[in-house]
Protein backbone atom coordinates (compact mmCIF):
# COMPACT_ATOMS: atom_id res chain seq x y z
CA UNK A 1 0.00 0.00 0.00
CA UNK A 2 2.57 2.29 0.88
CA UNK A 3 4.45 1.64 -2.87
CA UNK A 4 1.18 2.23 -4.99
CA UNK A 5 0.81 5.31 -3.17
CA UNK A 6 3.70 6.75 -4.56
CA UNK A 7 3.50 4.64 -8.06
CA UNK A 8 0.96 8.12 -9.55
CA UNK A 9 3.78 10.59 -9.66
CA UNK A 10 6.82 7.77 -10.17
CA UNK A 11 4.78 7.36 -13.71
CA UNK A 12 5.55 10.85 -14.36
CA UNK A 13 8.92 11.23 -13.97
CA UNK A 14 10.47 8.92 -17.02
CA UNK A 15 12.54 6.46 -15.88
CA UNK A 16 13.46 3.72 -18.62
CA UNK A 17 11.86 1.28 -16.01
CA UNK A 18 11.88 0.84 -12.41
CA UNK A 19 12.98 -2.32 -10.71
CA UNK A 20 10.13 -3.49 -8.72
CA UNK A 21 10.23 -7.63 -8.42
CA UNK A 22 12.59 -10.25 -8.03
CA UNK A 23 15.21 -11.32 -6.04
CA UNK A 24 14.25 -10.62 -2.00
CA UNK A 25 11.23 -8.83 -2.91
CA UNK A 26 9.60 -12.16 -3.81
CA UNK A 27 10.23 -13.73 -0.70
CA UNK A 28 10.25 -10.63 1.73
CA UNK A 29 6.25 -10.64 0.37
CA UNK A 30 5.92 -14.31 1.65
CA UNK A 31 7.84 -14.54 4.59
CA UNK A 32 7.55 -11.78 6.27
CA UNK A 33 4.38 -9.39 4.36
CA UNK A 34 2.05 -12.55 4.06
CA UNK A 35 1.42 -10.77 0.62
CA UNK A 36 1.27 -12.41 -2.66
CA UNK A 37 4.08 -11.03 -4.62
CA UNK A 38 2.21 -11.69 -8.10
CA UNK A 39 -0.85 -9.86 -6.72
CA UNK A 40 1.93 -6.92 -6.33
CA UNK A 41 3.72 -7.19 -9.26
CA UNK A 42 -0.31 -6.94 -11.39
CA UNK A 43 -0.60 -3.70 -9.26
CA UNK A 44 2.57 -2.32 -10.10
CA UNK A 45 1.94 -2.79 -13.75
CA UNK A 46 -1.86 -1.48 -13.87
CA UNK A 47 -0.47 1.58 -11.75
CA UNK A 48 2.54 2.24 -13.75
CA UNK A 49 1.25 2.75 -17.17
CA UNK A 50 3.88 4.70 -18.43
CA UNK A 51 7.10 3.15 -17.08
CA UNK A 52 8.54 -0.29 -17.42
CA UNK A 53 8.84 -2.53 -14.68
CA UNK A 54 12.01 -4.17 -14.31
CA UNK A 55 12.97 -7.17 -12.24
CA UNK A 56 16.08 -9.20 -11.22
CA UNK A 57 16.68 -13.17 -11.58
CA UNK A 58 19.34 -14.90 -10.34
CA UNK A 59 19.80 -17.02 -13.32
CA UNK A 60 18.66 -20.33 -13.15
CA UNK A 61 17.96 -19.95 -9.36
CA UNK A 62 15.23 -17.67 -10.06
CA UNK A 63 14.08 -15.78 -6.99
CA UNK A 64 15.55 -18.98 -4.64
CA UNK A 65 18.13 -20.03 -3.14
CA UNK A 66 19.02 -22.93 -5.03
CA UNK A 67 19.32 -24.05 -8.85
CA UNK A 68 15.75 -24.77 -10.63
CA UNK A 69 15.10 -27.52 -13.59
CA UNK A 70 14.24 -25.91 -16.71
CA UNK A 71 10.67 -26.50 -16.67
CA UNK A 72 10.35 -24.18 -13.63
CA UNK A 73 12.73 -21.52 -15.11
CA UNK A 74 10.36 -21.50 -18.37
CA UNK A 75 6.91 -21.52 -16.57
CA UNK A 76 8.27 -18.86 -13.97
CA UNK A 77 9.41 -16.02 -16.15
CA UNK A 78 6.81 -16.80 -18.78
CA UNK A 79 4.06 -15.93 -16.07
CA UNK A 80 6.00 -13.21 -14.92
CA UNK A 81 5.70 -11.61 -18.05
CA UNK A 82 1.94 -12.47 -18.71
CA UNK A 83 1.53 -10.90 -15.38
CA UNK A 84 2.92 -7.34 -16.09
CA UNK A 85 6.81 -7.83 -15.69
CA UNK A 86 8.36 -6.07 -19.22
CA UNK A 87 12.24 -6.52 -18.61
CA UNK A 88 14.69 -9.37 -17.26
CA UNK A 89 17.52 -8.06 -15.69
CA UNK A 90 19.83 -11.92 -15.30
CA UNK A 91 22.59 -12.46 -13.62
CA UNK A 92 24.79 -15.70 -11.93
CA UNK A 93 26.41 -15.11 -8.56
CA UNK A 94 29.72 -16.76 -9.99
CA UNK A 95 29.20 -15.14 -13.59
CA UNK A 96 28.89 -18.59 -14.79
CA UNK A 97 27.44 -18.07 -18.10
CA UNK A 98 26.27 -21.47 -18.36
CA UNK A 99 23.54 -20.64 -15.66
CA UNK A 100 22.21 -17.81 -17.87
CA UNK A 101 21.90 -19.91 -21.11
CA UNK A 102 18.07 -21.33 -20.31
CA UNK A 103 16.87 -17.91 -18.53
CA UNK A 104 17.66 -15.57 -21.74
CA UNK A 105 16.18 -17.71 -24.03
CA UNK A 106 13.23 -17.90 -22.19
CA UNK A 107 12.93 -14.41 -21.81
CA UNK A 108 13.62 -13.48 -25.23
CA UNK A 109 10.83 -16.13 -26.08
CA UNK A 110 8.32 -13.69 -24.20
CA UNK A 111 9.01 -10.79 -25.82
CA UNK A 112 10.26 -8.87 -22.78
CA UNK A 113 13.80 -6.92 -22.69
CA UNK A 114 16.48 -9.10 -21.62
CA UNK A 115 19.74 -7.92 -20.22
CA UNK A 116 23.11 -9.69 -19.21
CA UNK A 117 24.15 -8.94 -15.89
CA UNK A 118 28.01 -9.07 -15.04
CA UNK A 119 29.02 -9.01 -11.96
CA UNK A 120 32.18 -6.51 -10.82
CA UNK A 121 34.76 -7.41 -8.65
CA UNK A 122 38.69 -6.51 -8.02
CA UNK A 123 41.05 -9.59 -7.99
CA UNK A 124 44.07 -11.20 -9.77
CA UNK A 125 41.64 -13.25 -12.26
CA UNK A 126 39.06 -10.40 -12.36
CA UNK A 127 40.90 -8.57 -15.32
CA UNK A 128 39.20 -5.75 -18.20
CA UNK A 129 40.35 -8.74 -20.79
CA UNK A 130 38.15 -11.38 -18.70
CA UNK A 131 35.29 -8.41 -18.88
CA UNK A 132 35.51 -7.89 -22.35
CA UNK A 133 35.28 -11.40 -23.14
CA UNK A 134 31.91 -12.15 -20.59
CA UNK A 135 30.31 -9.16 -22.20
CA UNK A 136 31.22 -10.34 -25.85
CA UNK A 137 29.53 -13.67 -24.85
CA UNK A 138 26.54 -12.42 -23.60
CA UNK A 139 25.77 -10.52 -26.76
CA UNK A 140 26.08 -13.61 -28.64
CA UNK A 141 23.44 -15.14 -25.98
CA UNK A 142 21.44 -12.40 -27.84
CA UNK A 143 20.71 -10.13 -24.46
CA UNK A 144 19.34 -6.37 -25.27
CA UNK A 145 21.95 -4.76 -23.23
CA UNK A 146 25.17 -5.84 -21.06
CA UNK A 147 24.58 -4.47 -17.58
CA UNK A 148 28.04 -4.03 -15.20
CA UNK A 149 26.97 -4.60 -11.71
CA UNK A 150 29.52 -3.26 -8.78
CA UNK A 151 27.56 -4.92 -6.01
CA UNK A 152 30.64 -3.70 -3.45
CA UNK A 153 31.48 -0.50 -4.79
CA UNK A 154 34.61 -0.98 -6.15
CA UNK A 155 35.09 0.61 -9.49
CA UNK A 156 36.97 3.94 -9.61
CA UNK A 157 35.90 6.50 -12.30
CA UNK A 158 39.00 5.46 -13.74
CA UNK A 159 38.31 2.08 -13.33
CA UNK A 160 35.71 2.99 -15.37
CA UNK A 161 37.50 4.17 -18.19
CA UNK A 162 39.78 1.64 -18.74
CA UNK A 163 36.69 -0.98 -18.77
CA UNK A 164 33.95 1.27 -20.82
CA UNK A 165 36.27 3.03 -22.92
CA UNK A 166 36.74 -0.44 -25.48
CA UNK A 167 33.63 -1.88 -24.19
CA UNK A 168 31.69 1.02 -25.69
CA UNK A 169 33.30 0.34 -28.92
CA UNK A 170 33.26 -3.54 -29.08
CA UNK A 171 29.55 -3.96 -28.35
CA UNK A 172 26.79 -3.26 -30.57
CA UNK A 173 24.21 -3.76 -27.14
CA UNK A 174 23.51 -0.62 -24.72
CA UNK A 175 25.78 -0.69 -21.58
CA UNK A 176 23.86 0.02 -18.42
CA UNK A 177 26.22 0.56 -14.64
CA UNK A 178 24.77 -0.25 -11.38
CA UNK A 179 27.23 0.80 -8.48
CA UNK A 180 26.62 0.61 -4.74
CA UNK A 181 27.86 3.53 -2.90
CA UNK A 182 29.99 1.89 -0.13
CA UNK A 183 33.60 3.27 -0.96
CA UNK A 184 32.35 6.91 -1.75
CA UNK A 185 32.68 6.73 -5.19
CA UNK A 186 29.85 5.86 -7.39
CA UNK A 187 28.75 9.42 -8.44
CA UNK A 188 32.30 9.96 -9.92
CA UNK A 189 31.87 6.86 -11.66
CA UNK A 190 28.77 7.28 -12.78
CA UNK A 191 29.40 10.73 -14.42
CA UNK A 192 32.77 8.85 -15.80
CA UNK A 193 30.76 6.13 -17.18
CA UNK A 194 28.34 8.48 -18.84
CA UNK A 195 31.00 10.47 -20.53
CA UNK A 196 32.46 7.32 -22.26
CA UNK A 197 29.05 6.96 -23.79
CA UNK A 198 27.36 4.52 -20.77
CA UNK A 199 23.86 4.33 -21.63
CA UNK A 200 21.89 4.42 -18.55
CA UNK A 201 22.36 3.55 -14.06
CA UNK A 202 20.32 2.58 -11.64
CA UNK A 203 19.42 5.28 -8.99
CA UNK A 204 17.58 5.25 -5.90
CA UNK A 205 15.34 7.82 -4.84
CA UNK A 206 17.04 10.14 -2.21
CA UNK A 207 15.82 9.14 1.05
CA UNK A 208 16.53 5.16 0.48
CA UNK A 209 20.18 6.40 -1.47
CA UNK A 210 23.71 6.86 -0.65
CA UNK A 211 25.52 4.55 2.21
CA UNK A 212 25.22 0.23 0.71
CA UNK A 213 22.21 1.75 -1.84
CA UNK A 214 22.84 3.47 -5.15
CA UNK A 215 23.81 7.37 -5.71
CA UNK A 216 20.48 9.55 -5.38
CA UNK A 217 18.47 9.86 -8.65
CA UNK A 218 17.64 13.36 -7.73
CA UNK A 219 22.00 13.88 -7.75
Amino acid sequence: ADLLSLCGDMDQIGFYAMEVWGGATFDTCMRFLREDPWERLRLFKKNLPNTKTSMLIRGQSLVGYRHYPDDIVEKFITFAHKNGMDVFRIFDVLDDLRNLEVPIKVAKKTGARVQGQILYTKSPVHSTEKYIQQAQAMEKMGVDDVVFEDMAGLMSPFDAQELFTPLTKILKVPLHLHCHCTSGMALMTYLKAIEIGVTAVDTAMSPLAMGTSQPATET
